[in-house]
Formats: structure tokens, sequence, C-alpha cells
């Protein structure tokens, strides 16, 4: 009316205070108290402008006070101010930080993908992270600033907390992206910031702590190795996951298969898949002679062949998998990857499996993401074996050359309620 009677009405106007009403309205009856003191050291005037979601729960509760909608101004004049609503307001804040029992550490992996995650838009982070979304190019300039800001002052951040049976449990992501991780200039910096979490994570009691993508890398830290070096007298406990990994792809490989090949880059997972397969009678072919020569070397290897040839129907493939060898793949091939990140999927009629995951139970709280290109409600093996860790509570670490259990790992994940992916996706 004020407008109107002024004669100073517009659309920017009106518009601008629908939005501020909306606002203040949601603040005032989210629940969670998150405005900083700060704010009214800075400029104190603002607490008689500008209520806080504690502000507004006393009227709720005691319902003859805090009347005021948003100006907590009027109360103050009539005299119908809580008289428990600063006390109430500075113990909201001074709320204890959880502590989890296990850690599952991350990292971003495209500029834009700091859009899907929970904290930015709740819509991308409920749908797999598989393709560019044309309006984030309109964010260009704010993810161009999100860069540099997590450059100069970037830190480890959480990502989701979940609960499962008896656990707390959440995941850290390093504000680092999947091309840093690439470059011999930036490897020591993110080694210390994985360091850094490592040593958070001590300090809050947790109990295990799973390093995810491309933190357990081989050749920066050796599978985590590295930390457990540096820091001896860890009482948590560091797992890099391979052995669930390994258990997933074994029981991704249909019943009946007699020969494999491996194709890629090969590294810790592919090396104990090669021998467990071998073990089971499965004949392991495997296309490079330097990868070939260093499992000859080895006992029970009677089933390891050596090929070139591309006739084989099951392909189990890592990092560094071409376009020119998917091109010579048979018709309907399956291709299983036993890498953090899938393969570039150029045939159309091959069968490409998810990297190594499963699907989670139904009663694990507060799933409210997806993990990277995974389903909703699907998780990589080495995020699980982190929790397994914690459930079993084995006291061990999995990291540099060593490997769980892959028999004893994957009996607790069944008997945990997680489910093996049998689709395979095209």
């Amino acid at each position: 009316m004020t407008l109107v009677v002024s004669g100073m009405a517009s659309v920017v106007a009106v518009t601008g205070y629908l939005m501020y009403l909306d606002l203040m309205n949601n603040m005032g009856h989210c629940n969670f108290e998150f405005v900083p003191t700060s704010l009214f050291v800075i400029f104190p005037p603002l607490k008689y402008i500008m209520y806080t979601p504690t502000y507004h729960s006393l009227h709720h509760t005691q319902f003859r006070t805090n009347y005021s909608l948003f100006m907590p101004f009027y109360d103050y004049i009539y005299g119908t101010l809580d008289k428990s609503t600063d006390t109430l307001y500075e113990n909201s804040l001074r709320r204890k930080d959880e502590s989890p029992n296990v850690v599952h550490l991350t990292h971003l992996t495209t500029p834009e993908s700091i859009y899907h995650m929970r904290l930015a838009f709740a819509s991308l982070a409920s749908k797999p992270h598989t393709s560019s979304i044309w309006y984030l190019w309109a964010l260009s300039p704010i993810t161009v600033l999100t860069m540099l800001i997590m450059r100069v002052y970037g830190k480890t951040f959480v990502v989701e907390r979940n609960a499962f049976e008896n656990l707390k449990i959440q995941t850290w992501a390093l504000p680092k992206y999947m091309t840093q991780y690439l470059m011999e200039g930036e490897r020591q910096t993110i080694n210390g910031l994985i360091e850094e979490a490592i040593l958070q994570a001590e300090a809050k009691g947790v109990r295990v702590f799973s390093l995810g993508l491309l933190n357990q890398g081989e050749e920066s830290n050796n599978n985590g190795e590295l930390f457990i070096r540096r820091n001896p007298k860890l009482k948590v406990k560091v797992v890099d996951g391979s052995s669930l990994a390994v258990a997933v792809v074994i029981n991704s490989i249909p019943i009946g298969t007699t020969q494999v090949v491996f194709r890629g880059n090969f590294n810790k997972i592919a090396f104990y898949l090669a021998l467990a397969l071998c073990q089971k009678g499965i004949q392991v072919a495997v296309s490079r002679e330097v990868d070939y020569k260093m499992l000859k070397s080895l006992d029970n290897v009677d089933k390891l062949v050596f090929s070139r040839v591309y006739s084989q129907k099951t392909w189990l493939v890592g990092e560094g998998l071409t376009k020119e060898e998917q091109m010579k793949a048979s018709k309907g091939t399956l291709i299983i990857p036993y890498s953090q990140f899938p393969p570039k999927k150029e045939r159309k009629d091959c069968f490409y499996h998810t990297t190594p995951s499963m699907l989670t139970p139904k009663y694990l709280e507060n799933v409210d993401s997806c993990e990277n290109w995974l389903p909703r409600r699907v998780m990589s093996a080495w995020r699980i074996a982190g929790i397994l860790h914690g459930l079993e509570g084995w006291n061990v670490n999995e990291c540099g050359d060593e490997v769980f259990s892959i028999d004893k790992i994957w009996d607790a994940s069944i008997r945990h309620g997680f489910t093996p992916i049998v689709k395979s996706f095209t």
C-alpha cells in the first residue's frame, strides 16, 4: 500500500519484496540456527530489524512472546520479547560438532561438479553426473570465481552425513579437481591436504578413514601407505577399499565364463583380480607384455596367457582403454571396469558395467546425492569398504600393496544388506 500511495510501485520492487518475504519466512521456520553473531557485532542495529530462526522458534514454543514477523523492533517496543531469546541464540550456535565413526575422502572431478553436490543444487545432486547441463554455462563466472577461491582458501569440507546401523558416517571432499591430481607440481600439496584430513579425523576419534577416487594414487602416495609411514602411531585405520573392488568385479563376471582379458592400465586391483581368477580356474589373458611378465613370475598362475587378439567376450578394463581398442571388440562384448573412473563408451553394440559399486540398503539414512556418475543409492566399492570396516570392527589398515580378505569383505557386504548390481549399462 505504501508503494501504491507513494506512486513508487514497480515490478522490481514488488518482486524484490516477495522474494525477501519468502526468504525470511523460510529462514524463520527452518528450525536450525545458522545466522552468525558477527553480523550483529558489525552492525548492532540489525538485531532490531532482522530476526533469527531461534528468535521465531520461541514464538511457536512460548506462544505469547516474539510476535514480530521478521522485525524484532516491535517486540522491543511493546514488551513482548522473550527473555530467553539471546541465551537460546548463543547456545544454539555453540552446538557440539558431530564426531563420525567413518569418513570417506573424495574430491571434486570437474569445475561444474560442485553444483552436483547437495550443498549446491539438490535437483542436480539427485541425478548421476553423466553429462553437462546447458544452463550451467550461465554460471561460468561463478564457477571461475569458485575455482579461484578454492585454490587460495580451499579446505576439506563435508559433503554428506549418513547414519547406518550404529555408525555415523561422513563424506569429506578436497577442493581439488581431477586435472590437478594429474599435475606433478600439485602432488605434494594434495598429499598434504589428505594427510591433514586424516589427522583431523584422528583428532575427532574417527575409527576408519577410506580414500576415494585419486586420493589413493599408486604413484602419488602408494595407495595411502605414505600417510601410515609418516604417522606410524595413527589410531584411525586407513582403507583404500581394494579388496571389495576386486570382489565386486569378480561377482560381476557372468557365471560360466571361462576366459577374460585385461586391457588398459594395470594397477593393484588388476593384480589381485588376475590372481583370484587364475585360482578359480578362469583363463586370464593379459594384453600388455610388461604386465604379463610381472604376473608370470608368481605362483599359481597356470591359467595366465599373453594375448594380442580381441576375440574375448569379457573385458576387464582399467584407465587408459583407448577408442581403437574398443572398436576392435567383438559385438556383444561385456566391458567391466576395475578403475575408479568409467571408460568412455565408444560402442553401442557392447555392454558396459559401471565402476565397482553396490546398491545400498534402504535403511542407510540421508543418501541425498548421487556419487558422481553412479545412480541414486548406488555407492562405490571403495566407499562401502570403509563402512564395512567400521561395522565389523576390523582394526587393520588396507593400503599400500596389501589387500584385505576378498571373500570376507564380500560376505560382510551381503550380510549388511548391500546388493550387487546385476544390470549392465549399455
